[in-house]
């Protein structure tokens, strides 16, 4: 039933086609009839659709609108009653789809009120004459006549598309013919030369030009401008295979190996890989260029031929990869290691997902050499860097040196995609793994590094850490390094008991230990007071351990005491024992990484300066030991002459008034130094060194400590100059030191010869025997007689009393100008020194008044 329904339609259509074509003008068209039929059955069979919505109610509304606005209400009064019985007709025999009837007789109503303007090259119109639609070529000068006498006799055109076959393929043909003529050769050998170019291969008719620096098509062979632009866009391709390709095989085969690195190597093997998927592309491509090309006016039912213009779709993507690799390639020639791995990166910042895409595929590649350095850095301490490629750079060094010069940074390796931060956390771990093997002899650090491997979920073998995870590289690091330096820091605090040997450096270096202090100045000072050059060091050192060993210093530890030794430091001639004696403290692996020599030295420098300041106490203590038991040498000079007892008694004032004023200045300098200085520096620095989590928050927290002694000591670079004038006061008072002693040793022997004058009466004999003897030891007070004894007294007070003015006047010069330079300095500490040695504001009086 189906099929005669099918036979039926087809029947009816070609009998329109026939009627339509007779009623055309026969003798100029080219029209013909199964062309006709052909082209009615494909429209007709077509799944084409309006592109308005189907509805029905809608289209008949529109078009009673229509009649409206052209003001033809009888029109739309008809039109609606017709439209309402066609629309009650239904059942078998009737029209099903009525919304295309509508349609139909719509489009038609519009195309005569346009036929005019509608009216072009390649449609049919057709004429309702006599009921029957006439159909006409427009080709023609007869189908013109035709459409025009039927526009004029009915008023009715129906234009229906042009059959593609008909005057689209004559105009194709002649297109082909056109190219034949133009080109020299077909298209199809033109694609298989681009195939070559593609892989770097000259082809027949395209060939690499040096001059040009590309690969261009002979101007001999005649083609079409648009072809002959085609094939220069796709030789660009092989341009770029040809750059990218040069590098990977210059890369591979140049030597020595470490030009090119491990992160190079990774490198050109990830573009060897982009290039073998490249390479099956070009496969695909090579077979699909064996079928023959279509001819422009011909019809093939196969797509699988390639043309140019479908190569140029082809080769879209990897053009794309192909230039991002050759940039890349252009601008790696000079990099390796770290700083390749981050140039790739800054280019992966795209926005291109295909770009990112493939930025990525490399950089996991690339970086994989990296990562595996960075783990085996961090959980093994292994620098496996034989190119110099990772951003860690190791040196051979003696053991004292191998954590603050045996590894640093190189900038120029370090990720860009690695914070300064997360990167002197690997460098930190790494050193300190490499610092407990090699300094601490300690393996300890192992198993801190499986339990970091293991809470991070990493495991310790090779590989785990691939590019794109920097989270879980930064919690590796993270847990690696809080795991190693938590051990570090125990072995150097209970192993090698940190804090203890901190605390006896501060107990005799800088003199802290009080009765140790002064028993070693008691017993050193006869032999310090002799020329450096006739000391011996080896009794020197007899006498420190004498002053151990009577002093509370005896119960410390033996291993500390046997780091404390004696040091004479170069001297010239004229140099006392004073001036070159020091203590030193022996500070061992791994104990100097932190008491390296620079820092012993500083010490060293506390440490004379200290040991002067007590030099100075210790003389002023010793004059006062002289000077206190003055009543008897006063006593004698009662009954003397006025001028002599005045003069005495007003030396002898004069010395004390000066002596109390020195012992003022060494007190409170000395009360300074050893409070506001020391132990507030050691207090902070025992705080911070509890707070410290690794090794070089011990070393900046012991650098701290020592540069405020320092700073806070007059000794750093800005107190230069008022450590100076310091120095000229100490040196004054040592002076004053050995002024007082003569003038009391003078007293002394003045009191001697009244003695014996008085005496001379019992015994002349032996007091004239005696005489002789005292004239030959006291040469300036030889006898003479009581007078004359009296006028030497007189004299020789007169000369002490001047030259303890001298000193006196020039000591005070010099302190007022230590006080006035106090307040420019610039550590606010010195204010405390300022308030107690000026805290009556007696020399800012001074300085006011003058």
């Amino acid at each position: 039933m189906e099929e005669e329904e099918q036979k039926r339609v087809l029947d009816l259509v070609k009998e329109l086609v026939l009627r339509l074509l007779s009623n055309s003008s026969s003798s100029e068209s080219t029209i013909e009839p199964e062309k006709a039929l052909k082209y009615a059955m494909r429209i007709l069979g077509s799944r084409m659709t309006p592109s308005i919505s189907i509805d029905e109610a809608s289209m008949a509304e529109s078009i009673k609108r229509h009649f409206v606005n052209e003001g033809k209400s009888s029109g739309a009064l008809t039109f609606a009653d017709l439209y309402t019985k066609f629309s009650s007709k239904s059942g078998t025999g009737c029209i099903q789809n009525k919304w295309s009837v509508l349609y139909l007789l719509k489009v038609i109503s519009e195309d005569r009120r346009k036929a005019d303007s509608r009216v072009s090259s390649g449609f049919f119109a057709s004429t309702v004459s006599g009921g029957l639609p006439v159909l006409v070529d427009e080709s023609s000068s007869n189908s013109r006549k035709t459409l025009e006498k039927s526009r004029i006799s009915n008023g009715v055109v129906l234009l229906i598309s042009k059959d593609p076959e008909n005057f689209r393929d004559i105009a194709l043909r002649e297109f082909a013919n056109l190219l034949k003529e133009e080109s020299e050769i077909v298209e199809g050998c033109l694609v298989r030369d681009v195939l070559y170019v593609s892989q770097g291969i000259d082809g027949k008719y395209v060939k690499f030009d040096k001059n040009l620096d590309g690969y261009v098509l002979l101007d001999s062979i005649k083609v079409p401008k648009s072809m002959r632009i085609m094939v220069r866009k796709l030789c660009e391709l092989g341009w770029l295979f040809r750059k990218v390709k040069g590098y990977v095989s210059e890369s591979m085969d140049r030597s020595p190996a470490e030009d090119v690195g491990t992160v190079g190597q990774a490198f050109c093997a990830a573009l060897q890989d982009e290039l073998s998927e490249y390479y099956k592309l070009l496969a695909v491509l090579e077979v699909q260029s064996v079928n023959p090309i279509p001819m422009v006016s011909e019809s093939t039912n196969s797509r699988n031929y390639l043309s140019l213009r479908r190569l140029l779709v082809w080769f879209a993507e990897p053009m794309v990869k192909m230039r991002l690799m050759a940039v890349l390639v252009d601008s790696f020639k000079a990099l390796k290691g770290g700083a390749m791995a981050g140039a790739i990166h800054m280019h992966a910042q795209h926005g291109d997902p295909l770009v990112q895409e493939f930025m990525r595929r490399l950089l996991r590649r690339v970086c994989s050499p990296l990562f595996e350095m960075v783990r085996s850095w961090v959980l093994e301490g292994e620098l496996d860097d034989i190119f110099s490629e990772f951003f860690v750079l190791g040196q051979p060094v003696k053991a004292e040196s191998l954590w603050v010069e045996g590894y640093r940074l190189h900038s120029v390796m370090l990720l860009s995609f690695i914070s300064p931060s997360l990167a002197q956390r690997i460098l930190r771990t790494g050193k300190s793994i490499n610092f407990l093997r090699v300094c601490c002899e300690d393996q300890g650090w192992a198993d801190a590094a499986s339990e970091a491997a293991a809470a991070v979920g990493t495991t310790t073998r090779r590989g785990g850490l691939v590019y794109g995870e920097t989270d879980a590289l930064e919690a590796l690091v993270t847990e690696a390094a809080k795991r190693i330096d938590k051990h570090l820091m125990d072995v150097i605090y209970n192993r090698y008991k940190f804090k203890d040997h901190c605390m006896a450096i501060k107990r005799y270096l800088l003199l802290g230990q009080g009765d140790f202090v002064q028993y070693l100045m008691d017993i050193v000072g006869p032999e310090l007071s002799e020329p450096a050059n006739t000391i011996s060091s080896f009794k020197l050192a007899g006498l420190l351990e004498s002053a151990i060993r009577s002093s509370n210093a005896q119960y410390d530890d033996p291993d500390i005491l046997d780091r404390l030794r004696v040091k004479m430091m170069q001297h010239g001639t004229g140099d006392r024992g004073w001036d070159v004696f020091s203590l030193e403290y022996d500070a061992r692996v791994p104990l100097n990484t932190v008491f390296s020599e620079s820092v012993m030295a500083r010490y060293l420098k506390i440490f004379n300066f200290l040991w002067k300041l007590r030099r100075v106490e210790h003389a002023l203590i010793g004059g006062w030991k002289t000077m206190k038991p003055n009543c008897i040498s006063s006593h004698f000079l009662t009954k003397k002459e006025c001028p002599v007892k005045s003069q005495f008694d007003s030396t002898l004032r004069r010395c004390q008034v000066i002596w109390d004023e020195m012992n003022h200045f060494v007190s409170n300098l000395q009360y300074y130094i050893m409070f506001e200085v020391l132990e507030v520096s050691w207090s902070l620095f025992v705080e911070e060194m509890e707070a410290g989590e690794d090794l070089d928050d011990l070393l900046a927290a012991h650098e701290k400590y020592l540069h405020s002694i320092v700073e806070k000591s007059l000794l750093g670079e800005r107190s230069q100059s008022l450590c100076k004038t310091l120095f000229v006061l100490l040196d004054l008072i040592l002076r004053f030191r050995s002024h007082a002693d003569r003038l009391y040793e003078g007293i002394h022997e003045l009191q001697a010869r009244t003695m014996e004058s008085s005496l001379s009466v019992r015994g002349k004999n032996k007091s004239k025997t005696r005489s002789a003897k005292e004239t030959t030891e006291f040469g300036s007070w030889a006898g003479g007689g009581r007078k004359a004894l009296t006028q030497r007294a007189g004299e020789f007070l007169r000369n002490m009393g001047h030259e303890l003015d001298r000193i006196a006047n020039e000591y005070s010069s010099t302190l007022e100008g230590f006080i006035s330079q106090l307040p420019m300095q610039q550590h606010v500490d010195l204010k405390f020194l300022l308030f107690r040695l000026d805290f009556t504001e007696f020399y800012s009086r001074l300085r006011v008044s003058t």
